[in-house]
């Protein structure tokens, strides 16, 4: 249960315990709280373990020169870090905002790998079962790999044929399409699920994790079928906050390895990780004319200059746009 928050005392007297029960209380995501976390720690270890209280300008300034030159971290890894020490001093040390100087990490513009159709249902033929479901969710709803495993059995929607992402990227819900494809083999997901959670309960467990809010505001909804993970893990967990025993969602790890062992077995040399499936669906759909407006909607993305990324991958023009002479 690694994406369930770990507990805090009420009043923390470790520092960085301090700083996550803030990021808490103001409603950060957890796996922002994780990356915050991470390059305070680098950046408290950097200068030799000194107390942030201690420091201030010159040791921003100079650890973020050195991932830079040092490290030689991309623009965006360097941007995060600069963000997790803008919160630690403006946000939680409450120092007025000052204007940091630093070597800047150099640009560099990398397209994303992407699958051809033939080659997804290569990897699709060695794969079975769920993991073959879950990566065909992947390719077929532009899913991320979180996205995928945190569904519960109420996002589906089966008339409309639509999959609802909950708490995505950003906090943000949003509405993707559910392939034909895989319609039967989610009703035989549903199923087994089902019967899972039917046995749960018998055994005297069947509650699943859901965010406190909502755990207050409902106490019953924890046990109650539509709330249940759509791909449950085997295993029964502890929860780390509560200590109550629950079946969590199935863990991130299992899927890469099924994936990994299901590429070893095709003759794509291309380095194949679960989000390739996501950039593949995004390339599909502008391959099958759809424009990118539609996609950037479906992807979930905030600015379309990140989905139109995806046209430099088919060697298209703006906005996906192909020459009338082109046909």
């Amino acid at each position: 249960m690694d994406d369930i928050p770990s507990p805090l005392p009420s009043h923390p007297t470790r520092f960085l315990d301090q700083v996550r029960l803030g990021m808490r209380s103001a409603g950060y995501a957890l796996s922002t709280e994780r990356t915050y976390l991470h390059w305070m720690m680098r950046f408290i270890r950097f200068h030799n373990r000194q107390h942030p209280q201690k420091m201030g300008k010159p040791e921003v300034e100079a650890f973020l020169a050195h991932l830079a030159v040092v490290g030689q971290v991309s623009p965006s890894t360097q941007r995060t870090a600069l963000n997790a020490l803008v919160y630690l001093y403006i946000k939680h040390l409450e120092r007025p905002p000052e204007d940091y100087e630093f070597q800047l990490a150099k640009t560099t513009r990398r397209l994303p790998t992407v699958l051809n159709h033939d080659e997804v249902q290569a990897v699709l033929c060695h794969l079975k079962g769920t993991p073959k479901l879950m990566i065909e969710l992947m390719y077929g709803s532009g899913l991320r790999l979180q996205e995928c495993v945190t569904l519960r059995v109420k996002d589906l929607d089966f008339t409309l044929q639509t999959i609802t992402v909950r708490q995505s990227k950003g906090d943000k819900d949003r509405v993707t399409l559910m392939p034909q494809r895989v319609k039967n083999a989610l009703h035989t997901q549903v199923s087994k699920t089902r019967a899972m959670h039917i046995q749960d309960l018998a055994d005297g467990f069947g509650e699943v994790y859901l965010p406190h809010a909502l755990a207050r505001k409902d106490s019953g909804a924890a046990k109650q079928f539509g709330w249940q993970y759509l791909f449950p893990s085997s295993r029964i967990s502890k929860d780390p906050r509560s200590g109550k025993l629950r079946r969590h969602h199935s863990h991130a790890t299992l899927l890469r390895k099924h994936l990994k062992s299901a590429v070893a077995k095709t003759s794509i040399c291309k380095p194949v990780r679960t989000h390739t499936f996501r950039h593949s669906f995004a390339t599909r759909l502008l391959e099958k004319g759809y424009d990118i407006r539609t996609i950037q909607q479906l992807l979930g993305h905030n600015d379309v200059r990140t989905t139109e990324i995806y046209t430099h991958v088919l060697g298209r023009g703006a906005l996906g746009v192909i020459s009338p002479v082109d046909g």
